[in-house]
């Protein structure tokens, strides 16, 4: 930009042409932000950035997401949900319960990158009631977002209620991807029993809607998050028969079964095999002391510096491994989950608690798909109209201009809906879209024609003006007057046809317009004298062959309109095959993933079982495994027949939208032969 000295004001003074031409740069990259981030429009063909997949929040400190009312019984608070409701990103879901003052906000704060935030509290009390949220930008996963569960204190001694610690702690489970489980001391026999909440989950939480009483525990290993044992004021040495071991094998040996069948040992064994069997991975971590109990009281002031060096280590490896090992928290099915789902999940879970119901996984799935893929719907369509308004300039010159929007815009909207959608049994979300869209897009289509026709109207007033206060005067009624009108007839003609703007119905237009004015020529012919009768009836065949030049032409502008419009429909349906294809790829990933993380969970206990002697839990979990394998063996097996299902839906849908196979045939054209 040009910068001149103005020395009568002593300031610097912008050139006003340098000004013009940067604002017409600014506007121009303007325009083509906008084109590229809202419709794909440019020659280049940007990626579309879904404004749905970029949402996130970043909350300066927690907020309660499920609370104790004044009953004692949990609710969901709205507030916290509608934080939720904003995050369209997928999310990381880490939770942490145990049992109250053994330090779980401090780890919670510490993931969260602060100091102070979940409260931590120096007294007996227990600080945190129900379970508070705290969502950030994840640290190390692009477009994710962490969501940080703390959760009350197990067996507060104020509250003595334990049918609230096993929903709290059920809860967690629920909405987690890994639960931290925090202990103070050592994991020995106490501990285990302590976490008596683990062996009751099997009376919290249904997988199946119809379960017939069966025990749904085998299933909790495939829907369950990694489970991570955090031990504080840990002052054991790491070492077994005289070997030094990793803190992992120290919980492994800890979760030993002791053999025999006496009530003693089905005591003993019963939360070492719930956690063996309803928990994908197992890790455990553990912390030396950090401070001197005087400086314990104050740990919300303290800097790194002030604690002890090896607590500030095992802490950093605790916090690298969170951030970086925890998976996106998945639904049955292994299906991701947004913010959004996850504030709909735990409502849906308070609700079923609320009404005495036990939480189901397969209703919650049910549920959900329902609520988003209903959303998706909406998203897409709501995308679809405002884009299209945004860039079809009415009326277009061509159909094939309407088109090519159409079918960037469309295109933008589906991948909206398929980002966003899951379980669409039978597809019939994407159905109605298309439906939907297809109406949208009928509509628009018609808007075009009449806005066409309103152009050439317009247009043909304003060139054929002269022509018509010529035949007002009566100009054309003399000798010779005929033939000065066809030749001026003519000229305007093409001038008409040489006119911009006039949209798709040009020549439908020119030939009402001359169909209507046929009796004035007719007339003028009539009063022109110089005309013999061989000369009348050649200047009769020839407006009559004029008339049916014309006509053609109208009709070809028809038959052209009309099968780019069955193409359209040709390519909206390889599109939406296409782009349903590469969903259920990605489904069938995510639900690989989900397969493979539970059978190398059921081989490894299968392995320990076998070198521990239990060669009859074993087989029985030999048996579990086959199940596995052919549920996805079965599921593999449904892709072909089903997208043949889907393709014959899509002929329906087409044949609903485009004009019957007669009127077709009329213009040379068959309906048939350009569906898929």
């Amino acid at each position: 930009m040009t910068a001149i000295w103005d020395r009568k004001s002593s300031r610097l003074r912008i050139d006003p042409m340098a000004f013009k031409v940067i604002v017409g740069i600014v506007n121009e990259h303007h325009h083509w932000m906008l084109l590229g981030k809202y419709a794909e429009l440019e020659p280049v063909n940007r990626q579309l950035t879904s404004i749905m997949s970029s949402g996130t929040v970043t909350m300066a400190e927690p907020v309660c997401l499920i609370e104790n009312d004044k009953d004692g019984n949990l609710r969901v608070v709205p507030q916290a949900v509608e934080i939720l409701k904003q995050i369209d990103q997928f999310v990381v879901v880490v939770a942490v319960v145990g049992l109250y003052r053994t330090g779980k906000s401090y780890l919670m704060n510490k993931l969260a990158g602060k100091r102070k935030g979940f409260a931590l509290g120096a007294t007996i009390q227990s600080k945190t009631k129900g379970i508070w949220m705290w969502c950030i930008p994840h640290p190390k996963k692009a477009d994710h977002t962490l969501v940080l569960l703390d959760t009350e204190g197990l067996g507060d001694v104020e509250k003595g209620d334990t049918k609230n610690d096993n929903w709290v702690f059920s809860l967690a489970v629920l909405l987690s991807s890994a639960l931290v489980y925090n202990s103070v001391g050592t994991i020995d026999n106490d501990a285990l029993q302590r976490l008596h909440y683990v062996t009751e989950l099997t009376e919290h939480i249904k997988v199946k809607s119809q379960a017939n009483d069966e025990d749904e525990s085998t299933e909790f290993m495939r829907f369950f998050p990694s489970f991570v044992w955090t031990v504080r004021d840990f002052t054991l040495q790491l070492e077994y028969d005289g070997k030094e071991i990793t803190a992992d094998q120290y919980l492994d040996n800890a979760l030993k079964l002791k053999p025999g069948h006496g009530r003693q040992v089905t005591a003993y064994n019963l939360p070492r095999n719930c956690l063996r069997n309803y928990f994908p991975t197992r890790k455990c971590f553990v912390f030396d002391r950090p401070t001197s109990a005087e400086k314990m009281k104050h740990m919300d002031d303290l800097s790194d510096e002030d604690l002890e060096p090896s607590f500030v280590r095992q802490a950093r490896i605790f916090y690298d491994y969170i951030l970086s090992e925890t998976k996106t928290k998945t639904m049955k099915g292994g299906y991701n989950m947004t913010g959004r789902m996850l504030g709909s999940l735990a409502k849906m879970y308070l609700d079923a608690i609320c009404s005495g119901h036990i939480p189901c996984l397969e209703n919650a799935v049910v549920a959900l798909a329902q609520i988003e893929n209903s959303n998706a719907v909406a998203e897409a369509v709501k995308f679809y109209k405002e884009n299209i308004a945004n860039w079809v300039a009415f009326p277009t010159e061509t159909q094939a201009e309407l088109s090519d929007i159409h079918g960037k815009v469309e295109e933008s909207a589906v991948k909206i809906f398929m980002d966003h959608c899951f379980k669409d049994e039978d597809q019939k979300c994407q159905i109605e879209l298309m439906k939907l869209l297809q109406t949208e897009y009928t509509a628009i289509c018609d808007k075009n024609v009449v806005e066409s026709k309103k152009a050439c109207e317009s247009i043909i007033k304003r060139i054929f003006r002269p022509l018509e206060e010529n035949i007002a005067s009566g100009k054309y009624m003399t000798v010779g007057g005929y033939q000065q009108y066809r030749k001026d007839l003519d000229n305007f003609i093409s001038k008409y046809r040489s006119a911009e703007r006039k949209g798709i119905k040009g020549e439908e237009s020119l030939k009402e317009y001359l169909a209507k004015n046929e009796s004035v020529g007719q007339a003028i012919m009539t009063a022109d004298r110089s005309l013999s009768e061989a000369q009348r009836k050649e200047e009769e065949n020839r407006a009559r062959l004029e008339a049916m030049e014309q006509a053609r032409r109208a009709d070809e502008e028809q038959r052209k309109i009309l099968e780019k419009q069955m193409k359209d429909q040709e390519r909206t349906n390889k599109e939406n095959i296409k782009q349903l294809e590469n969903k259920m790829e990605d489904d069938r990933k995510n639900a690989l993933k989900e397969f493979k993380m539970t059978m190398n969970g059921k081989l490894k206990e299968q392995q320990d079982l076998l070198q521990q002697g239990f060669e009859r839990d074993a087989k029985r979990m030999e048996a579990e495994i086959d199940s596995l394998k052919k549920e996805q063996a079965e599921n593999a097996q449904r892709k072909p027949s089903f997208l043949s299902g889907l393709l014959n839906t899509l002929g329906t849908v087409a044949t609903i939208v485009l004009p019957g196979p007669g009127k077709l045939a009329g213009l040379g054209l068959s309906a048939a032969s350009n569906l898929v």
